[in-house]
């Protein structure tokens, strides 16, 4: 068996963009007729030219390659054109490979992925979501109430227990920036506590509350806001500084009650072995479509494992992404929580023949073959995306305060 074609699918999400505008889509296809799905999550690049990164890619290292040889292939792609370093974009493009080559060779043996890495720990998996808006009340990118408004935020927050989450994730800190890190605004801060406030008061005990930053702070400024959040016991703070130093956000693990949590925008095992070894965080938030696939993250929960950290796949991207966290969550035994797109529900359903299963707070894990998912490709051919836009886009100024 042969990797013999390749086909890709730039898909628009529709409002109201839970999980960003976009998501990139790969197919592989073997000379017998087996077919694997899997998304890159690059975010450094426009979508027409990530795609032809994975072009390049699978022409160089990729056609006519038995899929088993995964090791093998990593080594190339990591390696290639004299890097062998941590490259974000060129680990997006592998990891979307990646995970297709897992999905064909879980399809070709009649195994789930998970039956092929160790076997299966868990049988359902505790996920959290975002506090989005209700419907028709803004979108992610419209600054809606949820976002600004402690009590708006609680009063969703409640909604959220009902449907049976025990996890909640806000981020009131504030805008972030190209010229970040810097000193958080007393506006922001009286916000960030305000909302944890409410939030507690709302929920009791029922849920966990997870406070997120996107890297904005310097490392004595995240110390200075976590010591206002700490009353609220939340599970964690993520990202509080920039993901370039880890050696600072140790310094804030050390000064905080709060565990710490990050990983989103860091791939492979090496940037993740300095998090570990400098106590940077005890939580590890892995994107399986940028990390570097899903063999490279079951490598970077082992070591985890061997400093009582934690792993707790993140999520702001498409279900393919979502279903490969699922596989590597499934059978990995310090796994603590799983990001979802609230339900799975909406363009996350519509998009996958068979959606996700969630029930009462927990995602079930699938156990067909490969991936346990298979995308609607005519759900994907008619939902193109013709825009130039970055998966996300930072403020491209400082700024400033007062607010």
């Amino acid at each position: 068996m042969k990797i013999q074609s390749l086909k890709t699918f730039i898909v628009g999400n529709p409002p109201p963009y839970n999980g960003g505008w976009y998501f990139i889509f790969v197919k592989l296809v073997t000379d017998n007729g087996i077919q694997g799905i899997g998304e890159v999550y690059a975010a450094s690049f426009s979508p027409e030219v990530v795609v032809k990164m994975v072009e390049d890619v699978f022409a160089m290292h990729v056609e006519g390659m038995d899929p088993f040889r995964i090791e093998t292939l990593w080594r190339n792609v990591y390696g290639r054109g004299y890097s062998q370093r941590p490259d974000i974009s060129l680990m997006g493009v592998l990891s979307g490979i990646e995970m297709a080559l897992w999905d064909i060779n879980g399809k070709a043996l009649g195994k789930p992925v998970h039956a092929l890495l160790g076997g299966k720990v868990h049988e359902r998996l505790r996920s959290y979501t975002y506090i989005y808006p209700r419907p028709g009340e803004g979108h992610a990118y419209s600054d809606p109430a949820v976002y600004r408004d402690p009590d708006a935020a609680a009063e969703r927050a409640v909604e959220y227990v009902e449907m049976g989450f025990t996890g909640l994730k806000f981020d009131p800190a504030g805008p972030y920036s190209t010229f970040d890190p810097r000193q958080p605004s007393l506006e922001r801060m009286e916000l960030s506590e305000a909302f944890c406030k409410r939030l507690r008061e709302a929920v009791g005990t029922k849920a966990d509350l997870l406070f997120g930053t996107h890297g904005q702070f310097t490392t004595s400024g995240a110390i200075r806001l976590a010591r206002k959040l700490e009353a609220y016991d939340p599970l964690w703070f993520e990202e509080p500084v920039p993901p370039e130093k880890p050696e600072e956000m140790a310094i804030v693990a050390r000064q905080t009650t709060i565990p710490i949590a990050t990983g989103e925008r860091l791939t492979t095992k090496y940037e993740f072995a300095r998090v570990l070894e400098l106590r940077a965080a005890s939580i590890l938030q892995m994107a399986l479509g940028r990390v570097g696939g899903i063999l490279e993250a079951r490598k970077i929960a082992a070591m985890a494992e061997a400093h009582y950290a934690q792993v707790a796949p993140h999520l702001y991207c498409g279900p393919i992404e979502g279903a490969a966290n699922i596989q590597f969550a499934a059978c990995t035994p310090n796994f603590l929580i799983l990001e979802s797109i609230e339900r799975w529900e909406g363009f996350h359903a519509k998009i996958l023949k068979k959606p996700v299963q969630w029930e009462d707070g927990y995602v079930i894990v699938s156990d067909e073959p490969g991936l346990g998912v298979e995308l609607d490709e005519e759900v994907a051919l008619a939902h193109p995306y013709t825009d130039k836009k970055l998966h996300l886009v930072p403020a491209y100024r400082p700024v400033n305060h007062p607010e």
